[in-house]
């Protein structure tokens, strides 16, 4: 069986094979629905792979919910970087004063015969003032509970073994 991970992002690939190391990476190019709803927006992106290409495709979103702003920005956390980036997501959760936050990620895996199971990996921290740089978008602002660095700060293999990612692939190992 061969199973395809859905990205055209060179980081995120590299971190899932560093997990998954048989999962071969696929960039095609799907649309990505608006919706506050992950498992929504994975599924819809499952069913256009499905037409574009034969195989099992496993399709993730990896969003940011902060509690102060009732779990906003959740999988819309793409635009909300466009618009007002890292310094505007950390400025509106102390304008709320929480910056108690979520990083979730969601896989859902399209079998061929078109079920798709999801998988989800959690890790509860905080928002913070912008700390560190990153290939990855928000890793500025978010820290873990429990450690004093962003996940920007930290280094690639320290981010990647507590990482929501790691935690969502691994259910997904266990369950193929």
């Amino acid at each position: 069986m061969k199973l395809y991970f859905i990205t055209g992002n060179k980081n995120k690939l590299e971190e899932v094979q560093s997990i998954f190391p048989e999962i071969e990476g696929i960039d095609i190019d799907l649309p990505e629905i608006q919706s506050l709803d992950a498992q929504e927006v994975i599924r819809e992106k499952l069913r256009a792979a499905q037409e574009k290409h034969i195989g099992e495709f496993i399709v993730e979103d990896t969003s940011l919910y902060i509690s102060g702003l009732h779990g906003l920005p959740g999988p819309l956390i793409k635009w909300f970087m466009d618009s007002i980036g890292n310094n505007g997501i950390a400025k509106m959760a102390a304008a709320f004063n929480s910056q108690s936050a979520e990083a979730k990620t969601i896989i859902g895996h399209a079998k061929e015969d078109g079920s798709v199971n999801f998988y989800e990996g959690v890790v509860k921290g905080k928002i913070v003032i912008p700390k560190g740089e990153s290939e990855f978008g928000w890793d500025p602002i978010f820290m873990p509970d429990g450690y004093t660095q962003t996940f920007a700060e930290m280094t690639r293999e320290e981010k990647v073994n507590i990482s929501m990612r790691r935690i969502a692939f691994e259910k997904l190992r266990e369950n193929i």
